[in-house]
């Protein structure tokens, strides 16, 4: 596309027209003219979209590697062309061309910070193409009637690409005396930050593609860790935050949105709720619950078994703990996986792969919490959420895109897989407290909750005293963790490592699809509740947005791989 036409586009978004009362002319009054383009405006329509990118980029691998539910019996009938539709738009029509546009002011003006991050979307969403779809346009996309039907790179180029955006953006970056921009959703206009973010990125592509190319991954990992810069501290985490208002505009976390108002709840995963309730069990068979629960899902009923029949879609019986009915080739994975539902003390959700339709369950069924989405801490309140969005953090969450605990388990896997220098053990411990650290940081969204009082033993006590983790408690299960990482032989050190990842990777269901196609851990992974559900997705259809309006663009199989997957995993 023109770079004219894409300022007009811009135009029509942002409500921005150019007049000239002179009757003269030699340009359209009505159309945007770089010289008068809002280099404010276009950069936030940027940051904007590229939160939709993500959100895009990560639903549905959320839903196949278990992390949210996925709500058909097969995978076939679960992926369709539609489903990246979405994101094909996002980045195609609507990133793409407005970085391109960006970049040609702001890079003629020394605006160094608005090109180097805006280069630094751009890398971040193609990898996430590739990652989702494999091969994608890029070296003809975006010029408009010029190439109308773009081919397809392929996605090891793709990614070359993106790693040299990166690059690009960090000389621009190092060592700039420009302004950064006025409204910097992500990092205020701090350049460092954001070379500390391309270095960050420059690595996970490093442990992405480290089937392909270990020996490059470990040396990349050596490099950037040897470098210092990286994201290693809470302060420097990639989010897209969102606010508290409800309306005018709403700013609210998606997941708020759709849990907390009056329309019900959306199913949660129970095995990812089961893996956090008792994924761990002590010698004597006692669960051991991962002290971030309470901030990732709220109950709305302490007693998830014993209702009344007619809200359970258990499929295979009417109730969940009908022992006849529990599938058996659930057994044979791990004879610990949930059924039904996820836990008998309120953890109420679907299995993976169950469309069976909707009972009147709204009223019990658990949704997302605090973390990330803003939602209510778990103090045992067990309200009904559909409260028209007065509760909780009032959904001022965020989208966790890449944290400082990511960051210590990708290096660990690196460690344990590639040959890459660390302490792996080291790196699993301080991944762990960064995550449960995010969690309680927080907790001020509600405070008001927490420090209501409740009555035990005609004593009252604080929720927070009740029921946030305490420190001890915390060094507890990190010693239960590290103590199972110490006796486990290499395989099982890995599904261990891999399985917090897991956890801590909880709303952002790209890094947990991309690790599960790497690893096929966690090894007890639910199957689909159908015995045949069919052949896992080892990446996306292409959209059918693209394969409808591109006369070479060819369909592909859910079962192509990804270039950087070798299919060594076992995925089901």
């Amino acid at each position: 596309m023109k770079f004219i036409n894409k300022l007009f586009l811009l135009a029509l978004i942002v409500g921005f027209v150019a007049c000239d009362t002179e009757l003269d002319l030699q340009n359209d009054p009505n159309q945007v003219t770089p010289d008068k383009a809002s280099v404010s405006d276009l950069y936030n329509n940027i940051q904007l979209t590229f939160a939709n990118v993500f959100a895009n980029a990560e639903f549905k691998g959320a839903q196949l590697s278990r992390m949210d539910h996925m709500g058909n019996f097969t995978y076939e009938a679960d992926v369709s062309p539609n489903t990246t539709n979405g994101l094909w738009f996002a980045a195609y029509s609507n990133l793409f061309p407005d970085v391109e546009a960006l970049l040609t002011l702001t890079e003629e003006r020394g605006l160094d910070i608005h090109s180097g991050s805006a280069k630094i979307f751009k890398a971040y969403t193609l990898m996430a193409l590739v990652d989702n779809l494999n091969n994608v346009p890029f070296s003809e996309a975006g010029q408009g009637t010029d190439v109308i039907s773009p081919k397809a790179d392929s996605g090891e180029s793709v990614y070359a690409a993106a790693i040299a955006l990166l690059d690009e953006a960090i000389a621009q970056m190092s060592g700039t005396n420009a302004a950064g921009p006025t409204n910097d959703f992500y990092y205020g206009g701090d350049g460092a930050k954001w070379i500390t973010l391309a270095n960050t990125l420059k690595l996970r592509a490093a442990v992405t593609t480290r089937l392909v190319d270990p020996s490059g991954a470990a040396a990349t990992v050596n490099a950037i860790i040897a470098g210092g810069d990286y994201i290693d501290d809470a302060s420097e985490d990639f989010v897209a935050q969102f606010g508290s208002t409800r309306d005018n505009p709403n700013s609210r976390h998606p997941d708020y949105n759709n849990n907390y108002e009056d329309g019900g709840v959306a199913y949660e995963s129970n095995y990812m709720m089961w893996l956090m309730r008792a994924g761990y069990a002590d010698e004597d068979g006692n669960p051991i619950a991962d002290p971030r629960l309470r901030y990732y899902y709220y109950r709305q009923t302490d007693d998830s078994n014993n209702q009344d029949p007619t809200v359970y879609s258990c499929h295979f019986s009417t109730l969940p703990e009908d022992p006849e009915g529990r599938p058996a080739h659930f057994d044979l994975i791990d004879d610990r996986l949930p059924y039904c539902t996820a836990y008998p003390d309120g953890y109420y959700g679907r299995d993976h792969g169950n469309g069976e339709g909707t009972p009147p369950d709204g009223f019990i069924a658990s949704t997302k919490g605090l973390y990330p989405a803003g939602g209510q801490f778990d103090e045992n309140s067990f309200q009904n959420t559909s409260q028209a969005g007065t509760t909780g953090g009032k959904g001022a969450g965020f989208f966790p895109i890449m944290l400082s605990s990511y960051v210590d388990f990708m290096v660990a896997e690196a460690v344990l897989t590639a040959g890459a220098s660390g302490d792996a053990r080291a790196l699993l411990e301080s991944g762990f407290r960064k995550s449960m650290a995010k969690c309680q940081s927080m907790e001020s969204l509600v405070a008001a909750d927490l420090n209501a009082t409740e009555t035990v033993r005609e004593v009252e006590i604080s929720k927070r005293d009740l029921y946030v983790p305490t420190a001890e408690e915390i060094d507890e299960f990190v010693a239960e963790v590290l103590t199972r990482y110490d006796a486990a032989d290499a395989t099982g050190k890995l599904n261990i490592l891999m399985t917090e990842y897991y956890k801590a990777l909880f709303g952002n269901g790209l890094e947990a699809y991309n690790m599960y196609r790497r690893t096929g851990m966690p090894l007890n992974i639910q199957p689909t509740l159908e015995p045949a559900g069919g052949n896992f997705p080892r990446s996306l259809f292409l959209p059918a947005v693209n394969v409808n309006r591109n006369g070479n663009a060819t369909q592909k199989e859910l079962t192509e791989l990804v270039f950087w997957d070798n299919g060594s995993a076992d995925v089901k």
